[in-house]
């Protein structure tokens, strides 16, 4: 296990080395080692380094106030919900339900997890018929190299009656913070009148799932807003407050720090091996 207070002491020292080629080039180093400080802070010892908050807010005003209140997101306590709410946006497609994928088995069919999580999105899709669908999950099939959560995820809702012109699909993702930043890049570039988000996943993930879109929502100044969940109750599993800083962090574009921390802390299943920037 690594010593996160340690690697706090080292972040400000190791981040420029540790961001990679395809990083926002507009947040400097000094800020992401910054950012890094905080969440790994609030992670380790759940108190918010405010010292580190006050000095990205001098070093970059318009990050400091985002970070701000991705840390208030991330404080807020999430009620997980078994079924979604009444009254979210009006019955049309600003609204998408956004299902979370889960690793496929290694010949590429869908793990019970993750059919558990569709009958639930079913459900959703009934209660709002024409909401949009968000499918979200790569390739993750040990044997089925062509096989993609998403792809499968969205065959099960057709075959279920679901209409395909309802259904998108985000097949890239490999981890949670990939889905919110390619499901928020397909959103902008597609279908700008959606405007609240539902997640459903399984209940341990819901949390996650919530702060990782909404952070991707305030980081990218998007007038969406994740306006609710519904979650399968699974039998074990649990993600931890550092997998979640991890998958903050690799919003920032510091992949190589999100995976040390994901390998660390991963607490559910085996991950595929993720790529890794040179």
């Amino acid at each position: 296990m690594i010593n996160w207070r340690i690697m706090l002491l080292i972040l400000c020292l190791t981040a420029a080395l540790a961001m990679p080629a395809a990083a926002d080039e507009a947040v400097q180093p000094s800020a992401r080692s910054l950012i890094e400080r905080i969440v790994v802070s609030y992670a380790a010892n759940g108190v918010r380094d405010e010292q580190a908050l006050s000095d990205l807010a001098a070093l970059d005003p318009s990050l400091g106030e985002k970070w701000t209140r991705v840390m208030d997101l991330w404080a807020a306590p999430v009620t997980v919900n078994d079924a979604l709410p009444d009254g979210l946006l009006p019955d049309d497609d600003s609204l998408c339900l956004v299902a979370l994928g889960f690793q496929l088995n290694p010949d590429g069919t869908m793990r019970d997890e993750l059919v558990e999580r569709l009958k639930v999105l079913l459900t959703a899709a009934k209660q709002y018929p024409r909401a949009l669908i968000v499918c979200t999950g790569g390739g993750t099939a040990a044997n089925a190299p062509a096989a993609t959560e998403a792809g499968r995820m969205a065959g099960w809702l057709i075959s279920q009656g679901v209409e395909p012109d309802r259904v998108i699909i985000e097949d890239r993702s490999l981890t949670t913070a990939q889905n919110a930043v390619y499901t928020f890049d397909i959103l902008a570039a597609r279908y700008p009148q959606v405007r609240q988000l539902a997640i459903i996943s399984s209940d341990y993930h819901i949390a996650t799932g919530t702060l990782l879109f909404g952070a991707e929502a305030i980081l990218r100044d998007s007038p969406i807003e994740v306006a609710g969940n519904a979650a399968w109750h699974a039998p074990s599993g649990s993600l931890s407050a550092m997998f979640q800083a991890g998958a903050l962090i690799e919003l920032t574009g510091n992949t190589k720090t999100a995976y040390a921390i994901y390998y660390d802390t991963y607490d559910i299943h085996d991950l595929t091996p993720l790529r890794q920037d040179p």
